[in-house]
């Protein structure tokens, strides 16, 4: 059983990494090269491409639809397409350094609202991994700290409603005993409901262009349909990986793909690339490994404690008559210690 959970966990890892990756090279080439900057409305097609093969598959009988509560998975799915348009004003609106900021401080704020509503508590070793990961990632790619009132009330509500939709698409599968798959297929009509009807308008306030007067030239509409594949995978790999890990996990991973995308950018694109940004990916990269090996680590030490035998833990009527009996032993062999001295 272990086993089967540690393989699903790193096959997650491996393909969210591959698809986010794959997905930031097609959209920049799509944006920057062809010309086509309306990327909420892109982001309503990518949901509307992943609910469609997700029927498909249903149908198919691939996996098996679960009925979940409505107003949950309705709450669920306008919160995410809200999160995600938010995100897209708070980098319309703010500096490409505030915006990196912004995603920066996921991680913290995650942290504070599982402490606070779910009790989680992590260790001082996991916390001190996270510092050093963030401040990697910080030096590498925030570079400009510009504030305006509109830009920074947008990336707080931005940072807000990503945290939640984050802690929920955990909590929901786990409480509610549901798969990646079943909640990403009952809560993606609504989150292409919200896009898909404020796209445009959130694009055109962000480009001053609308979505219908772009010229689709071949290139553009071919390279829409390979970001909109992509996303399916990427949609589905987010749900399975903060489904079987954490949502702190899953930001972690996410802040991989920004080290492996500055990356790629500099040896497929020619992005500059300064002793900054090499400096800052190497903090990071070592903040996840250290990462990695505090969650393996406590990971495992979880795993060998619950297994312990019943018959070694003492219950709560056994525990005073064991320390009674540790304490009248240790002043046995107190006594027995001083007559000797004398």
């Amino acid at each position: 059983m272990t086993a089967g959970f540690q393989l699903g966990v790193i096959e997650s890892l491996t393909l969210s990494v591959a698809s986010s990756v794959a997905i930031v090279i097609c959209n920049k080439a799509l944006i920057s090269t062809l010309g086509f900057p309306f990327a909420t409305t892109l982001t309503s097609w990518h949901l509307m491409v992943t609910f469609c093969t997700l029927h498909v598959a249903q149908r198919l009988r691939f996996f098996e639809a679960k009925a979940i509560d409505g107003q949950t998975v309705v709450l669920f799915g306008l919160l995410n397409g809200t999160s995600i348009g938010l995100l897209n004003l708070s980098l319309g609106f703010n500096s490409i350094g505030f915006y990196q900021m912004t995603k920066l401080a996921i991680i913290p704020f995650t942290v504070l609202l599982e402490t606070i509503f779910l009790k989680k508590r992590l260790s001082e070793t996991i916390k001190f991994s996270l510092l050093i990961l963030l401040l990697g990632v910080g030096i590498a790619s925030v570079t400009d700290l510009k504030l305006n009132f509109l830009g920074s009330i947008l990336s707080g509500l931005a940072i807000a409603t990503t945290c939640v939709g984050q802690i929920l698409t955990n909590t929901i599968q786990r409480k509610l005993k549901v798969s990646s798959t079943q909640l990403l297929y009952q809560s993606a009509p609504y989150q292409l409901a919200i896009l898909f009807t404020t796209g445009p308008f959130v694009d055109q306030l962000l480009t001053s262009r609308s979505v219908f007067a772009h010229k689709y030239t071949f290139p553009v509409v071919g390279f829409i349909v390979l970001s909109c594949l992509i996303a399916v995978s990427v949609n589905f790999s987010t749900f399975l990986v903060i489904g079987t890990t954490s949502p702190v996990t899953y930001q972690v991973l996410g802040h991989l793909k920004t080290c492996l995308v500055l990356s790629f950018g500099y040896t497929l694109l020619r992005d500059p690339f300064t002793a900054r940004n090499i400096l800052g990916i190497l903090v990071a990269i070592f903040g996840m490994a250290l990462y990695s090996y505090f969650s393996v680590r406590e990971g495992r030490k979880k795993a060998a404690g619950d297994a312990l035998p019943v018959s070694q833990m003492p219950d709560k009527e056994t525990e005073p008559l064991l320390a009674s009996a540790a304490k009248d032993g240790g002043d046995a062999k107190k006594a027995n210690g001083v007559a000797h001295d004398c």
